[in-house]
C-alpha cells in the first residue's frame, strides 16, 4: 500500500497573538465534495489510526479530507496544558474557514464529537464560503469536561485542581504518561456545554458507540441522541466496542457512516 498521506498537502495557519499566539498543522488532499472533516479527540492527533484511514479513503474515492491537530497535540504548536475547549474550537472554525468549501462532513472522535457540535453551530452562524453536509461522531464526548471529568473526580481530586490549579491524571493510552487536567479547562468549558438544550443541526447525524467504553459510557451517547432532532440521526451501538473504535471492522462501519450521508 502506497503511503496514505503522500499526496496530501501539510500546510500551517497562525492563529492569536502574544502568549496566545500558535501554529496550527493541517493536512488536506483536494477532492470532489462532499469534503470530509477530521476532527480528534482529547491528547489526539491527526496521524491516529482512524484519521490516517479516512485520508486513505478519501484518497481512494477521490474526495477532498482535511485533518489537522489542535493547539497541544501532534505537529502543531503550543503547550497542551493551556489548551481549553474554547482554543481548540477557535483553531476548529479557522481550519474550516480557510481550507474547506462547499458541503462538508464532519467526522468528530471522542473529544472531536463535542468539537464537531459546536463548530457545527459555528458554520450555521456565520457566511463562510464551506456549508454543512452531516455529522459523523464516534464516541462523541460532548460536554465531558463537566459530565465526565468533573462530576465524577473525587474531593481530593477536585480540591488538588482547584488549589494548584491542575491534577496530573494517569493514562492508558499514548506513551501511559498522565497528562494535566486543568482548572482553566474545566472551567472554560462551561462555556460550551450543549447538553442542556435541544442542539438543531439541520443535517443528517450519525453516531458510533461501543458498548464497552470504559471513557464515555454509552448512555452518553444515547443523552445526545435526546438533544437532536429526531429526523435522520442514527445511532449504532456496538456491543463489543471499545472507546478508540479503531479495529477494522470499526473504522468500516464509520466509514460507512460518511458514505451513507454523501
Amino acid at each position: 500500500m502506497t503511503d496514505t498521506i503522500s499526496d496530501a498537502v501539510l500546510d500551517f495557519i497562525e492563529l492569536g497573538e502574544g502568549p496566545s499566539a500558535r501554529r496550527i498543522a493541517v493536512r488536506h488532499r483536494a477532492g470532489k465534495g462532499p469534503g470530509l472533516v477530521w476532527l480528534g479527540g482529547f491528547k489526539s492527533d491527526m496521524q491516529g489510526g482512524k484519521a490516517v484511514a479516512l485520508d486513505a479513503w478519501a484518497r481512494d474515492s477521490g474526495r477532498a479530507v482535511v485533518r489537522f491537530d489542535y493547539s497541544g497535540h501532534g505537529e502543531s504548536s503550543g503547550d497542551f496544558a493551556d489548551g481549553t475547549i474554547g482554543s481548540w474550537l477557535e483553531d476548529s472554525v479557522a481550519v474550516f474557514e480557510r481550507f474547506c468549501d462547499g458541503p462538508q462532513i464532519l467526522i468528530g472522535s471522542s473529544m472531536g464529537g463535542w468539537m464537531a457540535l459546536l463548530l457545527a453551530r459555528e458554520i450555521r452562524k456565520r457566511s463562510s464560503k464551506g456549508s454543512l453536509a452531516g455529522l459523523v461522531l464516534i464516541a462523541p464526548a460532548p460536554d465531558f469536561t463537566e459530565e465526565l471529568m468533573w462530576k465524577n473526580f473525587s474531593a481530593a481530586v477536585k480540591k488538588e485542581i482547584e488549589t494548584k490549579g491542575f491534577w496530573l491524571r494517569p493514562s492508558d493510552y499514548g506513551d501511559g504518561s498522565p497528562y494535566p487536567i486543568t482548572r482553566k479547562l474545566i472551567e472554560e468549558g462551561r462555556n460550551h456545554l450543549v447538553l442542556g438544550s435541544a442542539i438543531d443541526l439541520g443535517c443528517p447525524v450519525r453516531i458510533l458507540q461501543g458498548a464497552q467504553d470504559p471513557d464515555v459510557p454509552w448512555q452518553h451517547a444515547f443523552a445526545l441522541t435526546h438533544r437532536l432532532p429526531a429526523d435522520d440521526v442514527v445511532l449504532t451501538l456496538i456491543q463489543d466496542g471499545d472507546h478508540r473504535l479503531s479495529r477494522p471492522q470499526d473504522i468500516a462501519r464509520i466509514l460507512a457512516a460518511v458514505a451513507e450521508i454523501g
